[in-house]
């Protein structure tokens, strides 16, 4: 039996191989300048296995023989998606809450999670906080072909004091540094820390700070020298000044994040992942779904008002912001998906649409460290493409007719057929 599973898996891994392997030819679309500068109208976009071979003009950008040809006129081509903070098995408080999970379920509903995630647009996402390594097999299984999905990067299991708002829970440095090193070990691409109290904790403050001095610069440390980034959970002014002090590279959420810390982040280029669609009006449609109880939504109500003040001061201070949600990316949420609905509250609290789609797409890819491959439309990087009916660098709200996703060459989705 394990030789024909092993043939299967090798069989299905050549097949995904194979046919992401042609040549296609995306005509006649218009492809959206994220620097400013114009757009290329009427163009040809030719993808080679999983790269972009050539774009330009179609006058100037000749399609080969024998290519797949997918017509494009008047869509606008822009790069995948990319969500830098998903929980792809997430599991609140509520009536929809399943106990007692097993890792199989688990399993299953970060796939189809995942799958749902690719539909809606976005092809790469960093997740920031999964349990019994699901999140490792998962991205196996996407990266060998064996199923479509988003390009995952993850930080395994959040680690934090006992008490403290994540699951895997240590005490002391000690502990803190064998934890960190046990997730990188099992693949981890970033460590998350829950540095502060979260809203869905039945217990604490969101704005505690249950690290020590020692536990907070050993983990850090262990992770950078073991070539991993660290992100922090925050809604503490206290705990992320603090963080920011022992070199942690990221922040999420940051509910109460003040001036001051804001100005250090910016100096230290601290990434800011705001996930505000969270604790906005549009997530209270999420929160009725699955049963959210009251005292949830009160936290939730609590933090809504100075969570976009703090992201309004993180836009005006010139912080790194890269997008993400918390919700499931795919998540209706007020007429869209949570991921662009997130895009566009980036524009309500400051930012041109430009700098929002940025924020989900190449300063995103700048946070994590693949700029080279993902993240832009240029020859030799990825062919992640997704196409909307108008210039999202102009009205993000674009973003809302994605009717077309491409994921290393193989277009998943295309409304158009």
């Amino acid at each position: 039996m394990k030789h024909i599973l092993a043939a299967g898996a090798a069989f299905l891994t050549l097949l995904a191989s194979s046919v992401s392997a042609q040549t296609i030819a995306l005509v006649g679309g218009n492809v959206a300048d994220l620097a400013g500068k114009a757009p290329i109208r009427d163009a040809v976009v030719v993808i080679e296995g999983e790269r972009i071979a050539a774009i330009g003009p179609r006058g100037t950008t000749p399609v080969p023989a024998g290519a797949t040809v997918v017509p494009m006129t008047g869509k606008w081509l822009i790069p995948g998606l990319m969500n830098m903070h998903v929980h792809l098995a997430l599991n609140l408080p509520g009536a929809a809450r399943v106990y007692n999970e097993g890792v199989d379920s688990m399993a299953l509903r970060t796939l189809d999670n995942a799958q749902k995630s690719l539909w809606s647009g976005v092809t790469t996402m960093r997740l920031t906080g999964s349990d019994a390594g699901v999140d490792f097999t998962v991205k196996k299984a996407i990266d060998a072909g064996v199923f479509d999905g988003p390009r995952i990067h993850t930080a395994g299991a959040s680690i934090v004091p006992t008490g403290g708002h994540g699951k895997l829970e240590v005490n002391g440095p000690a502990e803190f540094a064998k934890a960190v090193r046990e997730q990188v070990k099992a693949g981890a691409t970033w460590i998350k820390l829950g540095i502060s109290g979260g809203i869905s904790d039945t217990h604490g403050d969101i704005a505690a700070s249950p690290f020590t001095d020692d536990e907070l610069n050993t983990a850090i440390e262990v992770a950078h020298r073991n070539g991993v980034k660290v992100t922090g959970h925050t809604g503490s002014p206290i705990a992320s000044d603090a963080a920011i002090d022992a070199g942690i590279d990221c922040f999420e959420h940051g509910y109460f994040l003040t001036p001051p810390v804001l100005k250090k982040m910016k100096a230290k280029g601290v990434w800011y992942v705001p996930t505000i669609v969270v604790s906005q009006n549009g997530a209270k449609e999420f929160y009725r779904k699955i049963g959210s109880p009251p005292w949830y939504l009160a936290r939730v109500d609590s933090v809504g008002k100075q969570h976009m003040q703090s992201l309004r001061d993180a836009i005006a201070n010139g912080v790194n912001i890269a997008l993400g949600t918390d919700q499931y990316p795919w998540e209706p949420n007020e007429g869209t998906t949570a991921t662009v609905r997130e895009a566009e509250l980036y524009v309500d609290a400051g930012m041109t649409p430009a700098q929002a789609l940025r924020s989900a797409t190449i300063d995103s890819a700048r946070m994590l460290g693949v700029e080279a491959e993902v993240g832009e439309l240029k020859q030799g990087y990825l062919a992640d493409i997704v196409a909307v009916d108008a210039d999202p660098t102009q009205d993000i709200r674009a973003l809302r007719t994605i009717g077309f996703v491409m994921k290393g060459g193989k277009v998943v989705r295309n409304d158009a057929r």
